[in-house]
């Protein structure tokens, strides 16, 4: 069995956020597998189902982003898993919005939400599939701190969903590709060149 993590916030006022783009990949999945993501374990709503014919529990920790980590910790030691067995989708500032990339480690990046999942497990060595959320101009009528904090927060407009809203679909196809073709070739074949964008 495989972990599958979206990283978010709960509430109605974070759903549509930059923030919660892994919650959104992850309801992309469920409603691929026809699931709902309803039942309660791990401090986590949670689906068991079948993806790319391997069995995958499918996770949205209720502890906020900061505290992913416990949720995560909490459900591989319940199901019996290890690291290798967790993939982790979450939202990327330094990525363009409509892009992704898939990783096996790597520093947090300022991002609490994968800060925590690696503080709790005591390691970077985990899957993790990075969606790009972007950032937008700071002439465009949006107060946006340095940091991005006021960004994630904010609900995205219409045409930022459009565009996010493919991308949720290539999550889901980058997550079977992983499970049916085996990290590596995944990161071949998702994995495009794309330049930090500017936090000027």
């Amino acid at each position: 069995m495989k972990l599958i993590v979206g990283l978010g916030n709960p509430g109605p006022e974070y759903a549509l956020t930059p923030h919660n783009a892994g919650f959104l990949a992850v309801d992309r999945i469920a409603a691929v597998c026809n699931v709902q993501i309803a039942n309660r374990r791990g401090r986590a709503l949670t689906a068991r189902t079948k993806l790319a014919g391997h069995d995958v529990l499918l996770a949205k920790p209720e502890t906020f982003m900061n505290l992913s980590g416990l949720s995560v910790a909490a459900l591989l030691d319940e199901l019996h898993l290890g690291v290798e067995d967790l993939i982790v989708l979450h939202d990327e500032l330094d990525f363009p919005l409509g892009t992704l990339r898939i990783a096996q480690r790597g520093s947090a990046n300022g991002h609490n939400g994968v800060k925590s999942v690696s503080g709790v497990l005591g390691t970077d060595e985990w899957l993790r599939v990075r969606i790009g959320v972007g950032k937008p101009p700071l002439d465009d009528g949006r107060k946006v701190k340095a940091g991005g904090a006021d960004y994630l927060l904010t609900p995205m407009r219409r045409q930022e969903l459009a565009t996010l809203d493919e991308v949720l679909d290539q999550a889901v196809r980058a997550v079977e590709a992983v499970l049916t073709k085996g990290v590596s070739a995944a990161m071949n074949e998702f994995n495009r060149k794309v330049e930090p964008e500017s936090r000027q």
